[in-house]
């Protein structure tokens, strides 16, 4: 749980540090956001279906994020991403009438981001997610290792706006201890705007 905690703390201080870049101009090569110092910054809309066991119980996940894109060298960037996910619970669980309760999750990752071609991205990331109703779901962590997956495709729109398509596989550690079924997967699509 500690070392959740010190990756977590990283995380959202280079969150901090990345969204402190205020001054945009455009990168004539990409035509892509920048900041000045070539920062990227999106926000964005996260919808998916759940995976495995969660698929049981659970429909469908709406949630949103913000994520800003680091430079390392001109291909390569490092994300730092943060958002919400509401995970929809199915009604009438197991021929019962009782409903699932929703999963409200924060999860905060950061990765590597590269770009083999124009446009087109490869994107691992890893983190945190929080379950900000712990209670309410029964689990027995407040947080759990998240890793994500992703490929997408950056459309340009001109000027310093881009559309940034996402498909990702998002999978978690148990937030239930001794409980196989509590991990947290899904595969959703990020739908961003990059200004």
């Amino acid at each position: 749980m500690k070392n959740t905690f010190k990756i977590s703390a990283l995380v959202l201080a280079l969150a901090g540090f990345s969204l402190g870049a205020t001054a945009q101009t455009t990168t004539p090569a990409s035509g892509s956001t920048t900041s000045s110092n070539g920062v990227r910054f999106s926000i964005g809309v996260d919808a998916g279906i759940p995976t495995g066991k969660l698929s049981n119980n659970y429909n469908w996940n709406l949630g949103g994020s913000v994520q800003a894109d680091i430079p390392v060298v001109s291909q390569l960037f490092v994300t730092v991403n943060a958002g919400y996910d509401n995970i929809f619970g199915k009604n009438n669980v197991a021929g019962t009438t009782l409903s699932a309760t929703n999963i409200q999750l924060l999860p905060v990752k950061a990765g590597l981001k590269f770009f083999p071609v124009s446009n087109f991205y490869i994107q691992g990331e890893a983190g945190a997610g929080f379950a900000l109703n712990k209670t309410d779901v029964g689990f027995t962590n407040a947080a759990a290792f998240i890793y994500a997956p992703q490929i997408g495709y950056q459309f340009q729109l001109g000027g310093k706006n881009s559309i940034d398509a996402g498909v990702r596989y998002e999978g978690s550690t148990k937030f239930n201890s001794n409980v196989d079924d509590s991990k947290v997967n899904f595969v959703a699509l990020r739908l961003a705007y990059g200004f």
